[in-house]
């Protein structure tokens, strides 16, 4: 069954009536650019064919209704707009990311004043690090926006989703992934630079070669303080280099500029993390252009040294992705592989040669399997279109 008619199913037979309409929002894998998006950088993600799906109807009275169909235990979680406030978030398990967006959107100045009922299906795997959390928001942002009549952009449903993440759940993430599930194109990643939002739509349907991720099945549980303790460090490193030098994000280096001014920042720590954050986005900048010129070569080269930074300078990869890069570098026919998102697991993007796509399959499975005892999942993945209403 189509997942649009299974959350449109669920909902008559959970709540009686049919839904005001079905949505959905796709997760986003990144192909280089990791760790930028709050330093003021350029990312590259892309929008994927998988995503959260949802079907939603107003209600006229003050009551939310959720039900998520990856969660049947829980059943229906019934709670009321008064009490989406972030005080609640550590106890609202997966509710936490719609009702901080219902309360985003009353900060925002657009204030919800009825409740919903809403059933969701996801088909990202939990903790792959492909952003089911942001997919979420953006679908519920979507929603919202429809339901309740207010003229948004799906930037703005982006910055909502972002703000929702940041102020109501804890977790200081930058603008990429609610970008990505807003305003993916099919068949075209986005080149955005995070200080500014301009973007460009920059073809990804490769002659020779696909998109492959594969889920390493692990997440290590320190991700949210480790990710904003990441943040805090670049964030004390950019004051340290603001007094030598005019810039207002990490972003703004060349990497010449960074060696001759890092003698500012005092902690060996924060100069690591400061050296990944200004070198991986002068890395995304040369990749899109090498993809512009075709040279997939070039990006590959790129990715694979953006895998290095992260696990020796940023130090947010982990073993068991390490073993999954370092093996894909082995295989004949892959361009680049390195890890995506977060990190502290998660998933590992590589492009792969056509012809060697089986061949990759079977010797990353094996050699993992081998290493790790943890039977990895592999996606040959397409870019797909952001949200919308189906």
């Amino acid at each position: 069954m189509e997942y649009s008619n299974l959350v449109k199913e669920k909902f008559v037979e959970l709540f009686g009536e049919q839904p005001d309409g079905v949505y959905f929002a796709p997760g986003r894998v990144n192909l280089i650019g990791e760790h930028t998006d709050y330093n003021g950088g350029h990312v590259f993600p892309c929008a994927l064919t998988i995503g959260t799906y949802g079907a939603v109807r107003k209600r006229d009275d003050n009551k939310l209704r959720f039900y998520s169909i990856n969660f049947e235990k829980a059943g229906v979680i019934e709670t009321t707009l008064e009490e989406c406030v972030p005080a609640n978030a550590a106890k609202d398990g997966w509710t936490a990311y719609p009702k901080g967006v219902v309360w985003t959107f009353g900060k925002k100045g657009n204030p919800i004043d009825k409740g919903i009922d809403v059933v969701i299906y996801g088909n990202i795997p939990n903790g792959s690090g492909l952003s089911s959390s942001a997919s979420l928001e953006v679908l519920i942002g979507t929603m919202l926006r429809d339901l309740f009549g207010y003229e948004l952009s799906m930037v703005d449903i982006a910055l909502y989703g972002q703000y929702s993440e940041n102020n109501y759940n804890g977790m200081n993430c930058g603008i990429m992934d609610q970008f990505a599930s807003a305003m993916g194109k099919k068949d075209n990643a986005i080149f955005l630079d995070c200080a500014t939002l301009n973007y460009e739509y920059a073809p990804m349907v490769l002659p020779d070669a696909k998109i492959v991720i594969t889920n390493s099945k692990v997440k290590h549980s320190l991700v949210d303080s480790a990710y904003n303790e990441r943040r805090s460090s670049c964030e004390k490193a950019l004051e340290e280099l603001q007094a030598v030098i005019g810039i207002k994000t990490l972003g703004d280096l060349s990497e010449e500029e960074f060696e001759q001014y890092k003698i500012a920042i005092k902690d060996e720590v924060r100069v690591k993390r400061a050296k990944h954050a200004v070198y991986e986005n002068q890395r995304t900048i040369r990749a899109v252009e090498a993809l512009k010129n075709s040279d997939i070569e070039e990006f590959g080269k790129l990715m694979n040294a953006s895998h290095v930074s992260l696990r020796d300078d940023y130090e947010t990869s982990c073993e068991e992705c390490d073993i999954l890069a370092e093996t894909a570098w082995t295989i004949p026919g892959v361009i680049g592989s390195r890890i995506t998102g977060g990190g502290f697991g998660g998933c590992v993007v590589s492009l792969v040669k056509n012809d060697s796509v089986d061949l990759f399959k079977e010797k990353i499975t094996a050699i993992y399997k081998e290493k790790t005892g943890i039977d990895c999942e592999i996606y040959v993945v397409d870019c797909g279109d952001g949200a919308g209403r189906i």
